[in-house]
């Protein structure tokens, strides 16, 4: 999964909330439809500057900022910049009576610079509309939270890491959206770096591929992910383990022989192996790529096209390529219940996927509106952090049983 990776921290209560909009009676109205919903602290602004100039000085976060884009003294972009740059790390609501493109364009800026967008409400807004958004922040949303910036490492310390084994797996669940059962995990590699915590991907995947190194981190997340598919089994839990592959991986045999090596050692069946490449690499040297994807189907491992729709596969490439799985960006997924052309694309690509006779993932399930828009598509398999964080190997089981127990209040 190469997109942005999200953590998740514990279940938020709102603990306030802060409306902006140039309409005072919308303003009156909102506040009242808070009131009746039990929330007390909430705070209004008709003038932008007010509001960012209250929240500076407000020793206690706004869980929750409520936006409508035409405000009087500065458009809704210029608040966001402002609203960043006050710390906030809340959930955030986008409301406009203008086309719902410039809602969704309006989304992804405020998400290209890390601020979390619950939704959308358009006006009028309806009390029923936001009751919803605010139970599912309240109930069972958990605040994704985007890797902070770290300084720069050095190449001399990553290779240390990997040779004193501080690199750790992590598994995040993909669930049928037919049963609600367990699958599959996706293996999701951590530093666990003694100063400055869990280090996320992001920080050091590049430095890596720069310096010869992805080889290395392929390799121990495989050999773990392969053992700890042993320890599942043997618990009764059968799934497959997917392993994000580098195209500096696939372009040695060495890595070949150590895959197989590495299966036999661990006993476990290839066919519960999954190899994701994302999409946008696979073009680079086509012969290269199809004859070492057509190598390891041959030996039965299961190989999926990871960030589908991010790349520039042509259909015939897509066509010849021996994948078995196609995993459909987050991009495409979260929000498209509210979003007529990602809904389009999403249903071309299941269309696409199911032509070729190969299984569906949808990546990027943040929230239930994004489940209940999955439901009305023959996708096979759903993963995100509504489903399950990324989590260590033992917590799998408790997260199963909870699941369960959610997955059945949704079948309600």
């Amino acid at each position: 999964m190469k997109n942005m990776e999200h953590e998740v921290v514990g279940s938020q209560s709102i603990t306030q909330i802060t409306i902006i909009d140039g309409d005072q009676f919308q303003l009156k109205l909102l506040s009242h439809q808070l009131s009746i919903q039990g929330y007390k602290n909430v705070f209004t602004f008709d003038v932008g500057q007010t509001a960012i100039d209250h929240m500076r000085g407000q020793e206690s976060a706004s869980t929750v900022v409520i936006l409508d884009l035409n405000i009087p003294d500065m458009d809704g972009l210029e608040f966001l910049q402002q609203l960043l740059e006050t710390g906030f790390d809340g959930a955030l609501f986008l409301v406009s009576g203008v086309d719902k493109t410039i809602l969704h364009s309006a989304d992804a800026i405020a998400s290209s610079h890390d601020l979390w967008v619950l939704g959308h409400l358009n006006k009028p807004i309806q009390h029923a509309q936001l009751e919803k958004y605010l139970s599912l922040l309240d109930l069972q949303e958990s605040k994704p939270l985007i890797d902070k910036e770290i300084s720069t490492y050095e190449a001399a310390r990553f290779r240390s890491a990997i040779d004193s084994g501080e690199l750790i797996n992590f598994y995040q669940p993909k669930v049928s959206l037919i049963s609600g059962e367990l699958v599959g995990v996706e293996a999701l590699v951590r530093w666990e770096h003694p100063d400055d915590g869990l280090v996320l991907p992001d920080n050091f995947i590049d430095l890596a591929e720069e310096n010869e190194m992805i080889d290395g981190i392929a390799q121990q997340v495989l050999s773990r992910a392969l053992i700890d598919s042993k320890v599942w089994k043997a618990a009764g839990i059968d799934i497959t383990v997917a392993v994000n592959i580098s195209m500096y991986n696939l372009d040695t045999r060495e890595f070949i022989s150590f895959l197989k090596n590495e299966l036999l050692a661990s006993g476990v069946n290839a066919q519960d192996l999954i190899l994701e490449v994302t999409e946008s690499k696979l073009m680079k040297d086509y012969s290269l790529v199809l004859d070492l994807l057509t190598r390891l189907r041959l030996r039965r491992v299961n190989i999926s096209i990871d960030d589908f729709g991010t790349g520039h596969s042509s259909m015939a490439q897509l066509r010849d390529l021996p994948f078995n799985e196609l995993k459909i960006d987050r991009s495409f997924v979260h929000s498209a219940h509210d979003n007529p052309s990602l809904r389009d694309i999403f249903d071309g690509s299941i269309r696409l996927a199911k032509s070729l006779g190969i299984k569906t993932v949808a990546e990027g399930v943040e929230n239930e509106a994004d489940w209940r828009f999955l439901e009305g598509f023959d996708c096979d398999l759903a993963q995100g952090f509504f489903i399950g964080q990324p989590m260590q190997v033992a917590q799998l089981s408790e997260w199963k049983v909870q699941w369960a127990e959610r997955y059945a209040k949704l079948k309600v």
